[in-house]
């Protein structure tokens, strides 16, 4: 068997060894193994879920054989979740694979306790009913959950948890942490050390951005009250004043610090983000609070004491042109400084954790030091109750989706797939699931989706005729390129939600494969 680093190497480049512990000790729980809960257990299972436990009632049919790669025609009148599970397993021997063959629905009714031994559960083409149950249950268990379902050209994807907390946000674009325009002590010492109107030609083409930024916003600073630039017409001037100091075309540090001048312009202190989080009446910790919001609590303590109001130095520097002697002494003064602010949280911390009872050493050193790292990107991650949304969505929202035209389709597709439910509820099975009854399916379902409009106080909206047809033609019919699609977003939330690493999505992702579009509804 190959080693671990060598099996999942590039994804180890991705969330890293943290990540991928956290992924080889989660245990999750599907429900239905037709082709949208089997692609989506399919990529964890390649990419090293510890265990996985499919759960479902129903024997394998001809039709599966047309939609679901995880059966063959040897399974035809077998369990349907010890084939998928057989095959799984086939694909990853280190995962730990295991089936029941009963119902989701009739386990959800009679057995809820079964569900708290999971990581998180993955619950496909669940109807509205059985949904709601669900949410109920792992929400008290504390267990998050993702609903997925594709439905003929549609599908959606919604996760549900109490709170989800985030140190490695990993965002695309985030500024370096440099202090450029607040500079600390040891920068400044640094800085004055360094003179620009040297007349070694090699020495003036080897300094630094970072050290011509912070001399030539304090030679501003003294011109102009204590100020920085502020107004476009003085960043423009603070830019020609940084192209005056060069003595040769070819200095590229000048031009790195023209660039990245307006790195130097961005506020001190705080993001707004950030304020929120330090003030959430969860950082008001107790022995019962979680890792993270003591050290959210030893955060706010920081910034309001040695911080200066500013979160912990991230300590890194990005590459910038600069003689190999001034780049390291750079960089360890940067070092120095965040090594100091994790020290001053990790006493912070510890203070916390004695005050609240536990024990001083239960958070390690390495989680605080992540913390610091990431500090001025945490993010938290509040999902409303199924239940609520369904009874009671976000009016103003729900009224923008249905006039606005970008969103008609996807919302359009939100109330049939609910209608679709309710339709069931009725007349016992799925729109157009049967031949010959097609005229009557559409008008029914016509009139099942303005009643739920009506219930959701939107009355007199409609949704397209055009869209009613098509949901009617799908017949609920699970197709194995949507169904591998909404696997595949279904899968990746999962793996944000079990690494701690990247946003989850917020609200419910609708895939309307007409346009081959992906919308979010925030309901």
């Amino acid at each position: 068997m190959a080693e671990p680093k060598t099996k999942y190497d590039r994804q180890l480049r991705i969330w890293g060894e943290q990540g991928q512990a956290a992924l080889e000790k989660a245990s999750v729980c599907l429900l239905n193994c037709g082709p949208t809960g089997s692609e989506t257990l399919k990529n964890l299972v390649l990419g090293g879920i510890g265990s996985i436990t499919v759960v479902d009632g129903s024997k394998v049919e001809v039709g599966d054989l047309g939609n679901n790669f995880m059966v063959d025609e040897a399974s035809v009148g077998q369990s349907k979740a010890k084939c998928v599970c057989a095959f799984l397993q086939e694909l990853n021997d280190a995962v730990k694979a295991k089936f029941v063959e009963e119902y989701p629905k009739a386990l959800i009714e009679t057995n809820p306790s079964f569900f708290s031994q999971f990581t998180l559960v993955v619950a496909t083409q669940l109807v509205e009913d059985s949904m709601v149950k669900l949410d109920r249950i792992c929400r008290d268990a504390n267990v998050m959950l993702i609903f997925a379902r594709s439905y003929g050209l549609t599908g959606l994807v919604r996760i549900s948890v109490k709170e989800h907390t985030v140190i490695e946000s990993k965002p695309d674009h985030f500024l370096d942490d440099l202090r450029l325009n607040n500079p600390w002590p040891d920068l400044r010492r640094f800085t004055e050390t360094i003179d620009l109107n040297t007349s070694d030609p090699v020495v003036h083409k080897h300094t630094p951005y970072v050290i011509i930024l912070v001399k030539l916003a304090e030679e501003w600073a003294k011109s102009h009250d204590g100020s920085l630039p502020s107004t476009r017409g003085e960043k423009k001037e603070f830019k020609e004043l940084i192209k005056a100091r060069m003595t040769a075309m070819d200095e590229d540090n000048y031009k790195e610090a023209m660039e990245a001048s307006f790195k130097l312009f961005a506020p001190r202190g705080i993001s707004s983000n950030l304020e929120q989080i330090i003030n959430d009446p969860c950082a008001e910790v107790d022995s019962s609070s979680s890792d993270f919001w003591v050290m959210v609590a030893a955060l706010k303590e920081f910034i309001a004491n040695e911080g200066g109001g500013e979160a912990p130095l991230e300590g890194s520097i990005p590459d910038m042109t600069s003689s190999t002697e001034l780049y390291i002494n750079l960089q360890k003064i940067y070092q120095a400084k965040a090594e100091a602010d994790f020290l001053a949280i990790e006493h912070r911390v510890r203070s916390i954790l004695k005050k609240i009872g536990r024990d001083p050493d239960s958070i390690l050193k390495t989680k605080i030091k992540n913390f610091c790292k990431n500090a001025r990107k945490l993010t938290i991650c509040r999902y409303r109750v199924i239940e609520d949304e369904f009874n009671s969505p976000v009016q103003p929202e729900l009224q923008k989706y249905l006039t606005d035209e970008d969103y008609s389709i996807a919302v359009g597709f939100y109330i049939l797939l609910r209608a679709a439910d309710r339709f069931a509820a009725n007349y016992n099975s799925f729109p157009g699931q049967f031949d010959g009854v097609m005229d009557e399916d559409i008008s029914r379902l016509r009139t099942t989706a303005v009643s739920l409009l009506s219930d959701l106080g939107c009355n007199g909206s409609t949704v397209t005729e055009d869209l009613i047809n098509e949901m009617c033609r799908y017949g609920a019919a699970e197709l194995h390129a949507v169904a591998a699609f909404i696997g595949g977003i279904a899968s990746q939330e999962v793996i944000k939600l079990i690494t701690g690493q990247f946003i989850p999505m917020s609200g419910t992702f609708i895939f309307n494969g007409i346009d081959h579009k992906s919308q979010l509804l925030s309901l």
